[in-house]
């Protein structure tokens, strides 16, 4: 169950509208459109809640996206790099990068965080952390309603939220400046 400001966060974020997915060159534009201002918007209300905690970035297309978030844990930032594509399957076993089937918005990104990769059970191969339990079945109950600001606050954000502390607390990931000295 979220807890209240979780709630207030995600209430704030507007609701998409438009169903469609990369491969649908016209309408994909419409919903990239409604993703963006949908990330906006939530970047604005953490930013005024000072909750900033990532910058997120596409290509050209709206199907690859990469950037920083961070976790701020006794006062010191931990930072890593992520990675999620919406874009069609590759059948190759050589990619690893988050790619989702062709399906999407019907099929929530799966996000990576690649320096993580095998330091937790809560993560699969390629550094994708584990969203399948609690964020996949309320993303497939919300359709084509929630985006990608969603993801990020309902996934991505608890996600760190449990995860980092657990690994920071068993040793397992240290903070920049520990490791220099």
């Amino acid at each position: 169950m979220a807890d209240e400001a979780t709630r207030k966060a995600v209430s704030e974020i507007p609701l998409l509208k438009t169903n469609s997915g990369p491969r649908d060159k016209e309408l994909w534009v419409q919903r990239l459109r409604e993703e963006y201002l949908a990330l906006i918007k939530y970047v604005e209300n953490n930013k005024a809640a000072d909750n900033d905690w990532f910058r997120l970035e596409s290509n050209k297309e709206g199907t690859r996206w990469f950037g920083k978030c961070w976790y701020i844990h006794e006062l010191l930032k931990y930072e890593f790099d992520m990675e999620f594509d919406v874009r069609p399957f590759e059948l190759t076993y050589c990619t690893f990068k988050g790619r989702i089937p062709v399906t999407y918005p019907a099929t929530a990104p799966e996000v990576a965080i690649p320096e993580l990769d095998g330091k937790t059970a809560k993560m699969y191969r390629g550094g994708k952390i584990c969203l399948t339990d609690h964020f996949k079945p309320l993303w497939a109950r919300n359709v084509p309603k929630f985006g990608l600001a969603h993801l990020m606050a309902l996934g991505l954000g608890p996600w760190l939220a449990v995860e980092i502390p657990d690994l920071i607390a068993k040793g397992i990931i240290q903070h920049k400046e520990q490791q220099n000295s």
